[in-house]
């Protein structure tokens, strides 16, 4: 029977659906399309999905079969030659060099949710990152020093019935060097923590144990839930404790300022999110208590003890350097430390000088929108340029010794202040001339410590001049012998060592630091869009909550 002419036909003309389910087009069934199931899905049941199937040439290529109509199909030529017949005039295109620091820039959570830096999701777009060929722990090495340690240290008894000494050890030898900058003297966690724990009691053991096994998971995650078992013992025991006790009777004990100290690093170590300041609050509260017992007590307070002292110095700085990212209100003021005392403290890395002028500069970006006229404006611009002159002219005193890894950490955090208080107090962007050229001294910093497999204490510096990086001038010098060196490869490559030569969660910190260049990234293609804040008001506070950057 001959066809019907379309001319002789009745009724509406199926054509063939191109967007139609992958059920349906497997059944070869015309589908109707509906969203977000077809009728035919639904009345049968059957999962309707309309993904799309990627066909690659290079695939059909191997094959010996045609990729679609390519080179096949032609009207003055004949149907059957194939694919293989272009081999010859094909050119592929170089594969780019890919770099142990690369990173993909953007994925679906970028625009679904730009106001947060997803971790998750960097950490799977991260390649494999650089590591010091001195500080890489295999599988092999964490078998050979836990075998390599010895029974817990007799001094401590407490160790001996609470089990897993070798978590106090790791303490030791692990996690107390990461912690300061100085490559010649021992880190407060070790010299001032270790006595104290001669007379403390079981509760304080825990917290320890609790944090090496919380580090110790990042290269062996069988060790993640003894820490967090350890860790709700801790709490558990500290709960009961200020419930028993009073909260005015553990303002005075300095162990549980100590174990709060140890549960704040814990959580930073950990995810580094809300959890950690929650002790950075419940720990200024004790402290307020305390020092208004000992002003009831005696005209003059005596000065704490090294543990005490040394704990309220962790919060504090804590506190102040998380601040300057997110423009958070003030938990400590300026009065735990010297504001003149320009000696480089070991545990901050820098003079608790410096730090007293970002507390200044942080509370002074906050009232900066608020200025309501000429005389308080030109009040304001004083202040700021007071403390830029202040910055410029600071020199940290390293003490005993000539420690220049210590220095150099000490100078990078000053350069980064300066960079700082342009952005935050006068509005400065990476565009900006003496914003690129603080970037590049700071980074040139980074770059000859990392040449000497040496970064410590340095989390903040890398983290203000990577979100102030432009975008559009990436590279920072160029070497006749080394070749040219690029802003996001240096910063990314400091991230990666730091995160084996220091406590710190570096997870988070390259995640942040990701989501504001991808946002710089976007804004070169569809333009910044103009508004009441200033460069860091706009790409690093909204997603720098609950940093650490100590």
């Amino acid at each position: 029977m001959p066809r019907r002419k379309a001319a002789d036909r009745t009724g509406p003309v199926k054509t063939r659906s191109r967007s139609g389910c992958r059920e349906c087009r497997a059944s070869r069934v015309r589908c109707d399309t509906k969203k977000p199931v077809c009728t035919r899905c639904w009345e049968k049941g059957l999962p309707c999905s309309t993904n799309l199937v990627l066909k690659w040439e290079s695939e059909f290529v191997s094959r010996g079969m045609a990729f679609g109509r390519a080179g096949v199909w032609s009207k003055f030529r004949d149907a059957t030659s194939s694919a293989s017949e272009l081999s010859d005039t094909r050119n592929w295109v170089s594969l780019p060099a890919i770099r142990p620091w690369g990173f993909v820039n953007t994925g679906v959570a970028t625009f679904e949710h730009p106001e947060q830096a997803d971790i998750v999701l960097n950490e799977m777009h991260a390649l494999a990152p650089f590591t010091p060929s001195n500080s890489t722990w295999s599988a092999g090495d964490l078998a050979i020093f836990h075998s390599s340690l010895g029974p817990s240290i007799s001094l401590f008894p407490e160790l001996s019935h609470l089990g897993n000494g070798e978590l106090f050890d790791y303490y030791l030898q692990q996690v107390c060097p990461r912690t300061t900058a100085s490559s010649t003297e021992s880190s407060p966690f070790a010299s001032v923590i270790l006595p104290f724990s001669t007379s403390a009691s079981s509760t304080l053991f825990k917290a320890i144990q609790a944090l090496g096994a919380c580090h110790r998971s990042r290269a062996d995650p069988s060790y993640g839930p003894l820490g967090l078992r350890l860790k709700s013992e801790t709490l558990r025991d500290l709960r009961r404790r200020l419930a028993n006790e009073g909260s005015l009777n553990c303002a005075g004990d300095p162990e549980v300022l100590v174990i709060m100290m140890m549960l704040c690093l814990y959580e930073i170590v950990d995810k580094c999110d809300q959890h950690w300041t929650i002790h950075l609050k419940g720990a200024k509260d004790l402290i307020r208590l305390r020092r208004q017992q000992a002003a009831a007590l005696t005209k003059s307070a005596d000065a704490p003890d090294p543990a005490t002292a040394f704990a309220e110095h962790f919060f504090a700085f804590q506190d102040v350097m998380g601040r300057t990212a997110c423009a958070k209100e003030v938990l400590f003021g300026s009065d735990y430390w010297k504001a003149d005392d320009k000696n480089i403290d070991l545990w901050m890395g820098c003079s608790p000088e410096l730090v007293n002028i970002l507390s200044t500069i942080t509370d002074m970006s906050r009232t900066r929108r608020q200025l309501d006229s000429s005389g308080t404006q030109a009040t304001f611009s004083m202040r700021a340029a007071s403390l830029e002159s202040q910055l410029e002219h600071l020199v940290q005193e390293v003490g005993d010794g000539d420690d220049e890894i210590l220095a150099s950490a000490a100078e990078a955090k000053r350069l980064a202040a300066l960079l700082y208080l342009h952005c935050g107090l006068y509005g400065a962007c990476p565009t900006t001339p003496l914003v690129v050229d603080y970037v590049h001294q700071i980074l040139r910093l980074v770059s000859d410590l990392l040449d000497r497999e040496a970064l410590p204490s340095m989390t903040w510096p890398v983290f203000v001049a990577a979100v102030e990086l432009d975008p559009s001038q990436d590279e920072l010098w160029s070497d006749p012998h080394c070749g040219s060196a690029s802003g996001r490869a240096t910063v990314l490559r400091a991230l990666a060592a730091m995160s084996e030569s220091t406590i710190a969660n570096i997870a988070r910190t390259r995640a942040v630091i990701a989501s504001v260049w991808q946002a710089r990234d976007q804004d070169l293609v569809k333009g910044p869009i103009q508004g009441e804040f200033n460069d860091w008001e706009k790409y690093v506070v909204p997603i720098s909550d609950a940093m650490s950057l100590a």
